[in-house]
């Protein structure tokens, strides 16, 4: 490791709260990876007919468990229990024996039912366990918005340095272009596009990725204005240094802290935006996971507090979490800054 990055590192722990932050949000992050390990109606394993058997990982068919069916085995099923309580086998369930778009059918009050032992943060009014849905929608909100934050600095950064860096008419069609897609009504494409074809993920990501990159240009553009005007600029041109190694050797980096000061609000803004068109009903298909679908139950349930409450908690925590991240990285990226004499003292 070399110093430079030894020095970012110190930098960074020494803002306890994006240091904390990042532990914090690290561990709900990686458990929500291993969601299926942690809320699924399959068991982890099971011991049946003398063999084990993974119904996480595999997809089983009743009759090579022994029934007679040949669909996919359905393990909260008395009749598969008791077939596997007669071999004298086992189910090693996961802490929630519900996945995602699992319906109890065995609720004894209707749905959306109160928190209860088998239900902890309580279920939708589908009867679809509260909690498994918020691990499955904490995770694809954060991977999603993670996918458009890469997405847009790199188009962001990449339009913003050519422009700053060459200036003159390439710069002036850029401001055009930047201008044009700025003023496309993003909400309007969504909708026409949601009367056309069922968005999914996929649609939904290139859709922002188009818009999502302009508020980064202005910013970056701005840095690569100023910068390229520095002496050793200047001097690292006239030694004949190629420009495409003097942007990313020279002139990057006293961007990065710019740039990483807009970042959280990408992100924070891709996150709200995929919530707040689920909650309208314009983003993902009806049943998948998602915080915005889980505060639109809130809504249409106000008898049942646990729905809204869960949904808006986990927003402004999350949330929370990825400022206070970002803040500290942006610190250890700025150059102007220097360690606490704590941070500079520790081994």
């Amino acid at each position: 490791m070399n110093p430079l990055t030894q020095r970012r590192l110190q930098q960074f722990k020494s803002n306890r709260r994006g240091y904390y932050s990042l532990c914090i949000f690290g561990l709900l992050f990686g458990a929500s990876l291993f969601a299926e390990f942690i809320a699924n109606d399959k068991p982890i394993l099971m011991k049946h007919a003398d063999r084990y058997w993974a119904p996480v990982l595999f997809t089983y068919t009743e009759q090579e468990l022994g029934g007679e069916l040949p669909i996919e085995a359905q393990y909260w099923d008395p009749y598969v229990k008791d077939m596997v309580d007669k071999s004298g086998g086992w189910m090693l369930w996961p802490p929630i024996a519900y996945t995602y778009n699992a319906l109890d059918l065995y609720l004894a009050s209707p749905a959306p039912a109160q928190p209860s032992i088998q239900h902890w943060l309580g279920t939708d009014d589908g009867g679809k366990d509260t909690l498994a849905r918020l691990i499955y929608g904490f995770r694809l909100s954060v991977l999603f918005g993670l996918a458009l934050t890469v997405v847009s600095a790199t188009i962001g950064v990449t339009v913003g340095a050519t422009q700053g860096y060459f200036g003159g008419l390439v710069d002036l069609i850029g401001q055009r272009l930047v201008e044009i897609i700025a003023n496309t009504p993003v909400l309007l494409l969504l909708i026409i596009l949601a009367s056309i074809v069922q968005p999914n993920v996929f649609w939904l990501l290139g859709i922002l990725a188009i818009f999502s990159w302009i508020p980064l240009v202005g910013l970056v553009r701005a840095e690569f204005l100023r910068t390229r005007n520095f002496e050793y600029v200047i001097a690292a041109r006239a030694l004949g240094v190629r420009d495409r190694e003097l942007i990313l050797r020279h002139v990057l980096p006293n961007a990065m802290v710019a740039t990483l000061t807009f970042l959280p609000f990408i992100l924070s803004g891709a996150v709200i935006s995929l919530t707040s068109l689920d909650f309208l009903g314009f983003g993902l298909p009806a049943g998948s996971a998602s915080l915005g679908e889980l505060l639109a139950q809130g809504k249409a349930n106000l008898h049942a507090p646990w729905l809204g409450l869960t949904g808006c908690i986990t927003l402004g925590v999350m949330l929370t979490l990825l400022i206070f991240i970002f803040e500290g990285l942006r610190d250890a990226f700025d150059p102007r800054r220097t360690l606490s004499p704590s941070a500079v003292m520790a081994p």
